[in-house]
């Protein structure tokens, strides 16, 4: 005998936890929704995980809905990790020092922010034995993943950090906002920085995305830097690649740093521990 529909559905709403993914258009080049929809069969969870483009002037809107359709979970990527904070009912401390999130737990109607970026960095420098205690840093990009990156360079006891980007005011304010020295783009090409770590925190790593901007990547004198990390990852041309093979220094991209954090939103999202393996073979081919 056939279950009637209506009923069919409720068992679907009552047995299956939705979480999403929500970005502009390069929502749909995100790994997470592999990661995720991976992780939750072999944990055996019942779930589904959907990306969601939104407009720029719909982020508002898109929270709401979240609750609307009682959805478990979301990840916030670029670029809303800080227009979502205005539309979140809490946030957890490091959200909040951080000034962005990219995790948000939805429960009982009420949505809390987390970030998970900072974490995920701090591990995937770990991964690579790369300790930046005592060490110098420059930090590219002024959005929220720069933010991220930013707070835990001087949580891990980086010696001092430099924070470059296009817009002046948003390189100082947040230089300001973490007590680190702002720099403007062109004038890493004209005075050269001694570092020991370059993160790239734009959106920026092929050089079909800015030519103006990777005219200034590759004019960029790393002295003394033993690490190039770009956030990004799946761009074949990499600036920043080139940028550390010129330099002769090492080279990582942002994919460890994704399973990572991706491991700490799951925790949050479901309440169980799964082994970082998981989460990294995820990403395998």
């Amino acid at each position: 005998m056939n279950q009637p529909s209506g009923d069919l559905d409720a068992t679907f709403a009552f047995q299956t936890k939705v979480f999403c993914i929500i970005s502009d258009q390069r929502v749909f080049r995100s790994r997470s929704p592999a990661i995720f929809t991976t992780v939750l069969g072999r944990t055996g969870i019942k779930g589904a995980y959907v990306p969601f483009m939104v407009d720029d002037g719909n982020i508002g809107k898109a929270l709401d809905s979240l609750r609307v359709l009682n959805i478990a979970g979301a990840n916030i990527s670029t670029p809303f990790k800080e227009k979502v904070l205005p539309y979140l009912d809490v946030l957890s401390e490091g959200a909040n020092i951080i000034g962005a999130v990219n995790t948000i737990v939805c429960k009982g109607g009420q949505l809390k922010g987390y970030n998970t970026n900072a974490i995920g960095i701090m591990d995937a420098l770990n991964e690579v034995k790369f300790d930046i205690a005592g060490k110098k840093a420059l930090v590219i990009g002024t959005g929220g993943s720069a933010r991220a990156v930013v707070f835990i360079l001087n949580w891990l006891r980086a010696e001092s950090v430099v924070v470059a980007g296009r817009d002046n005011q948003k390189t100082c304010r947040l230089a300001g906002h973490f007590s680190c020295t702002p720099r403007s783009l062109k004038a890493l090409a004209e005075f050269p920085l001694a570092v020991d770590l370059i993160v790239n925190a734009t959106s920026i790593s092929s050089r079909d995305d800015s030519s103006e901007f990777t005219g200034i990547v590759d004019s960029i004198k790393s002295n003394g830097c033993q690490l190039v990390f770009d956030l990004n990852y799946g761009h074949r041309e990499n600036i920043w690649q080139s940028l550390a093979q010129k330099s002769g220094v090492r080279f990582m991209d942002g994919l460890s740093a994704l399973a990572y954090q991706a491991r700490r939103t799951f925790l949050l999202w479901t309440g169980q521990e799964v082994p970082q393996e998981e989460f990294l073979k995820a990403l395998a081919p």
